[in-house]
């Protein structure tokens, strides 16, 4: 379980993709100085297996179901990627709860300063659309923020403060990239106990 609050940015040094899937190879220090193999690691907001690690970096592979469902397959080497090594017990919950497991890949769709920060508006798939909620949280490439803002049924703008663009690869965001997003485990939960529990309507569908 992680919360959302970047540990460092790290660089991808390798990939190396398969019928298999993909072996990926993280170039950073702080992470891999706390991470052991079999040990969980969020990358790009992906939870993700360190199958090795060492002083400078780890390794990780990528089913092919994580690469249809997340960005980490059209990366190249030389990407930034947030990371995130998971939540301790007695840790404070700094974010909000993030499993690390992505609902769907959006689109950047506009990028402007406000003041000191700067505002994404980004495109969400239908998987993520439902649980949009206006100050809700929503994980971006692995970073817990509120929601700012609504702009229509599929769209949705995040606000990024100064401490987060300088922590995170957000700061580099422009309209038309690919970004993961992970909705509030809270609402995808509810949501799925309506539709099994709650009794269709007038015959119609739950």
């Amino acid at each position: 379980m992680f919360t959302g609050i970047v540990t460092e940015v790290g660089q991808l040094s390798m990939l190396q993709q398969g019928a298999e899937g993909a072996h990926l190879r993280i170039a950073c220090r702080r992470t891999s100085a706390v991470l052991a193999v079999g040990g969980s690691v969020s990358v790009a907001g992906v939870c993700l297996t360190a199958t090795e690690t060492g002083s400078t970096g780890f390794t990780a592979t990528a089913s092919p179901e994580t690469l249809r469902r997340t960005t980490l397959g059209a990366l190249v080497p030389g990407a930034l990627v947030n990371l995130e090594t998971p939540l301790a017990a007695a840790d404070l919950l700094g974010g909000h709860i993030v499993q690390g497991h992505v609902d769907g890949v959006g689109i950047v769709r506009s990028q402007r300063s406000e003041g000191v920060s700067v505002i994404l508006g980004i495109e969400a798939p239908d998987s993520v659309r439902p649980h949009l909620v206006d100050r809700g949280s929503i994980a971006v490439d692995g970073v817990s923020l509120t929601i700012s803002r609504l702009e229509a049924p599929d769209r949705f703008e995040v606000t990024l403060i100064p401490a987060t663009l300088a922590a995170t690869t957000l700061g580099a965001a422009r309209p038309g990239d690919p970004v993961n997003l992970e909705a509030d485990i809270l609402s995808k939960y509810v949501a799925r106990h309506l539709a099994v529990l709650v009794p269709p309507v007038d015959g119609g569908p739950a």
